[in-house]
């Protein structure tokens, strides 16, 4: 019988790209999710049984054993970027992370990868780069020989990255950013995925960083963007003191409205984040390291920001047929 690996967080957007590699080489894929019946859409990536959702709760223990029962390999996928009712820093990149690590553990499972991030550092100002320090600790002391990723910002066609703002520049023609200046490192998705199969077969072990071949600032990034999908905006890099009173206004929003409002535009602890640049360190392994090539932003982009342009698929039609003798 075929292997079997266990992807918490596997609908998402790393994990589904994981799942899909891992099931073209042949292993059964088990996919643990909150929401099974959403994430149907991975049943297609191998034969027919190949791959499966299943409920899993990663504050539950007896969820999360039952959902590696019988795996070969385990990977942890799930992280949030900002708090929602249960679903806490602490309790999601910590707590889980360890739980799941401790579990499989104590199953047998020799193989684990862990999905974390640039700048995950205990003594950060950021809680959400604090956790992810501390769940990095809590997996290598129960599994020593995981493997660790901590990517850059990840782009790719379902990223809340370049198509947060290109939604955003549909509203005026001014785009407001704070922390223009921070510099970021977009690595692709499918190449987070690369790094992360390869640890599942047992060929890479240890923390490593994944960037891409840019190194690029925030307000570089926006005009990349905003070039690809064809709109000319006026690019605002806000001060800092009012990027913490927009966190203020939209977090207190959420409070008032008990969640039915969900700040997914900026966070107090994302712009703790925005102080520090999310680059590869000059002395960690990367990609080179695994054997893969970065991706750049150039050759993906244009496959799905088309849809934010002012015609869509056919804008560059009519700008052709402008060019037209009649």
């Amino acid at each position: 019988m075929s292997k079997l690996v266990t992807i918490y967080g596997g609908s998402g957007f790393v994990g589904r790209y994981i799942a899909r590699r891992m099931a073209k080489q042949g292993w059964r894929v088990r996919v643990a999710v909150r929401r099974p019946n959403e994430a149907m859409f991975v049943k297609p990536f191998g034969a027919v049984g190949q791959v499966e959702p299943v409920l899993c709760n990663i504050r539950d223990d007896a969820s999360v054993q039952s959902a590696m029962d019988g795996a070969d390999a385990v990977v942890n996928c799930v992280g949030i970027l900002s708090e929602r009712g249960k679903n806490e820093f602490n309790t999601v990149q910590n707590e889980g992370a360890a739980r799941i690590a401790k579990l499989a553990a104590a199953a047998g499972i020799e193989t684990m990868v862990h999905v974390s991030a640039i700048g995950a550092d205990e003594d950060a100002g950021s809680e959400y780069a604090q956790t992810k320090a501390l769940g990095e600790q809590a997996v290598l002391a129960h599994m020593p020989n995981a493997l660790i990723l901590r990517p850059s910002v990840i782009f790719g066609p379902e990223d809340e990255f370049f198509n947060g703002f290109a939604s955003m520049s549909r509203f005026g023609p001014v785009l407001p950013i704070v922390g223009g200046a921070t510099k970021f490192q977009p690595v692709y998705v499918d190449d987070v995925a690369k790094a992360a199969v390869q640890g599942i077969l047992g060929q890479a072990s240890g923390v490593y960083e994944l960037g891409g071949p840019d190194v690029c600032s925030l307000r570089e990034i926006v005009a990349e963007m905003l070039a690809e999908i064809h709109q000319r905006k006026l690019v605002i890099n806000l001060p800092f003191f009012v990027g913490r009173i927009m966190a203020f206004g939209f977090g207190l929003m959420q409070s008032v409205t008990f969640g039915l409002f969900y700040n997914s535009i900026l966070t107090a602890d994302q712009l703790k984040q925005l102080r520090n640049d999310n680059v590869v360190s000059a002395d960690a392994k990367g990609l080179a390291d695994l054997g893969i090539t970065p991706t750049p932003t150039s050759a993906i982009l244009p496959g799905y920001l088309w849809r934010f342009r002012p015609s869509g698929q056919f804008d560059a039609i009519k700008d052709s047929a402008k060019n037209l003798n009649v």
